[in-house]
């Protein structure tokens, strides 16, 4: 079986692409690629302060109908046999979790295809916001260092991932990489939750 591109741990799948959206907040990165199409110019910094700062809207809105979504999908493939009634599944499961009224899952079960399509992804949607923990940790490592682009961490970072695939269980290449395992405080600072 190949140990390349996706053929890794459903837990690890997303990381190596989520992990680059972090260097586009990097001004280094913006001034050099983020330029006007006409002018040539870096995106202005006032825009690029307006658009960080919105990088947190409606956050915390967004977790729950995630998490509310993924919730629904444990429940769903833990039981034994199919709901007859998915819909009302769907409701007594938010139900027992005390889910607001107000916040609808993000996606409602008659075209929830993720969990039901055979892509891999039952009773793993969860792993979405999983690799949200992975990637706002292993970024941190970099921000820790003061240096967005260290040499030594970049290294270990393409040795323990990037090259590594699915050669190994992805805690070991993880610890390779970061020296620990993740922790959610960096995607709590990234969503604006702490």
């Amino acid at each position: 079986p190949s140990v390349a591109g996706t053929s890794v741990s459903r837990d690890f799948v997303e990381l190596p692409s989520q992990l680059y959206e972090h260097w586009l907040t990097v001004p280094a990165v913006l001034e050099k690629h983020a330029l006007h199409v006409k002018t040539g110019k870096p995106m202005p910094k006032a825009l690029v302060d307006k658009m960080l700062a919105a990088r947190t809207f409606g956050a915390g809105f967004a977790t729950v109908e995630f998490t509310a979504s993924a919730l629904v999908d444990m429940a769903y493939h833990a039981r034994r046999d199919a709901p007859q009634e998915p819909l009302r599944f769907e409701t007594e499961t938010l139900e027992g979790l005390n889910m607001p009224d107000t916040i609808a899952m993000r996606h409602r079960t008659p075209h929830f295809g993720h969990i039901f399509a055979g892509d891999g992804y039952s009773a793993g949607y969860y792993s979405y916001m999983w690799s949200e923990v992975l990637d706002a940790d292993a970024f941190a490592a970099f921000e820790e260092t003061g240096d967005p682009f260290n040499p030594a961490l970049a290294e270990r970072l393409r040795k323990n991932i990037y090259a590594a695939g699915g050669s190994k269980d992805p805690e070991e290449l993880y610890t390779a990489f970061r020296g620990k395992m993740p922790s959610p405080e960096a995607m709590m600072a990234k969503r604006g939750l702490v």
